[in-house]
């Protein structure tokens, strides 16, 4: 079962983010040149390079992907409100795309599932492969359930699964029979009740099976799985290449968390990438070809708003709030948070945001009493947050039905959260 972003540990440790959100520019950060650059540079930078800065229309799901980095997935909205904010696609064009195999869901980074493009298959499954060993080796140490077993169950389930109309999990287990055992009180607490979420994880990572949304959405973790023979390639400094491209400048922690590497494959992956400092006593590194485009960025002079999942790229690639944070705000109480918790010191945000130029200027959620987005904005509401509201609002009434933050998000869990955001807004 997919995990809640929010549960995730950090791979590279609080000490590491809190060192770079520092470097990022809350005090300033060093430019190419070696003078300061300022923090709404590097802000305006990330923005632009998310595809963030201005619409991009008549670009496809996998054009945007592609571009702009893997989008997390968790059975809720994310996806669906990033390429609507990146390129103006609704449900039914992003639907449709998954259908083709133009982008898939795939256990990805730190086997972690993201929305990819077909071109990155290959690679997100490499990222993500040693996932599926390690609970293996988990399962193995406390449930006693030995590899063999698990690859003759991988077997049986080859055997029965076609190609083409996906098979429920229900209908797998009953079709290899025996092949698939209880793994009893000890398992359930586990959350592994059987062998076969095992199996299942094992040939997913090998590209043998792929896991097909049951309605064609990606908001909903109802899955059916059908036969597959997708190859697996690529490496570490691969996957370097891709993250600096679309996350740079980033720190090696950023690239860590990201990845799940140790800090000795991410240093070596980093330096066959070959990322290089934005200036000599930086430790925000971002692509040789990129150095002349970044020192020559200016930042847009108006807003362009854009309201988007809080585990949005924008933030989860380097998995640092600060640095999208104005002091002030960082210091705003947590709606509907517990007593002396800030927005500031969350790892990830509790709500959706708004982005104005890579600085978050706002929080929202959808409410599907009222049929209406509610607000909670740090800035002057002007006639364009106005209506980038309003366009989101329609397209989540019209299109979604609800904007969940991830699978286990539903109205009345979040009803609190909501009438927290009404209160601070109106106060």
């Amino acid at each position: 079962m997919e995990r809640d972003p929010h549960a995730e540990a950090v791979t590279a440790g609080a000490a590491g983010t809190t060192r770079a959100a520092g470097a990022t520019g809350t005090t300033g950060a060093t430019g190419t040149a070696g003078t300061a650059v300022g923090v709404e540079k590097l802000r305006a930078w990330w923005s632009h390079r998310q595809w963030l800065d201005r619409p991009h229309p008549g670009a496809s799901a996998a054009e945007v992907l592609a571009a702009t980095g893997w989008a997390r997935s968790v059975g809720g909205a994310a996806p669906y409100l990033g390429l609507f904010a990146r390129a103006g696609l609704g449900r039914a064009a992003v639907d449709a795309a998954v259908a083709r195999l133009e982008v898939h869901e795939l256990p990805a980074a730190r086997g972690c599932t993201y929305v990819l493009p077909a071109a990155d298959f290959a690679l997100g499954l490499a990222a993500g492969a040693a996932a599926p060993v390690g609970e293996l080796a988990a399962a193995e140490k406390h449930l006693g359930v030995g590899r063999d077993e698990v690859e003759k169950l991988c077997l049986a389930i080859e055997r029965v699964l076609p190609e083409g109309e996906p098979l429920d999990p229900t209908t797998i287990r009953e079709s290899v029979g025996d092949a698939v055992r209880p793994l009893g009180e000890a398992g359930r607490k586990r959350g592994v009740a059987t062998t076969l979420p095992l199996a299942l994880g094992l040939m997913q990572s090998r590209g043998r099976i792929r896991r097909v949304p049951v309605n064609g959405r990606l908001d909903q973790q109802r899955y059916g799985y059908t036969g597959w023979d997708q190859p697996v390639a690529g490496d570490a400094a691969d996957l370097a290449r891709r993250y600096f491209s679309w996350a740079g400048p980033a720190t090696l922690t950023h690239f860590r968390w990201f990845s799940g590497f140790t800090a000795a494959t991410a240093r070596r992956a980093v330096a066959e990438a070959g990322a290089v400092p934005l200036a000599p006593d930086s430790d925000l590194l971002l692509p040789p070809e990129l150095a002349e485009e970044f020192a020559e960025f200016t930042v847009p002079g108006t807003p362009h708003y854009t309201l988007l999942a809080g585990i949005d790229g924008i933030h989860l690639l380097h998995r640092d709030l600060p640095r999208l944070l104005d002091p002030a705000d960082a210091a705003r109480p947590l709606p509907a948070g517990r007593a002396g918790r800030v927005f500031g010191t969350e790892a990830d945000p509790q709500t959706h945001v708004v982005l104005d130029r890579g600085r978050i200027v706002g929080l929202w959620e959808y409410d599907t009493e009222r049929a209406e987005i509610v607000l909670l904005p740090f800035v002057p509401p002007d006639d364009a947050l106005r209506e980038a509201v309003a366009r989101t609002e329609a397209f989540v009434r019209e299109e979604l039905g609800d904007a969940r933050g991830f699978s286990l998000d539903s109205p009345r869990s979040r009803a609190p959260k909501i009438a927290a955001l009404r209160a601070a807004a109106a106060a």
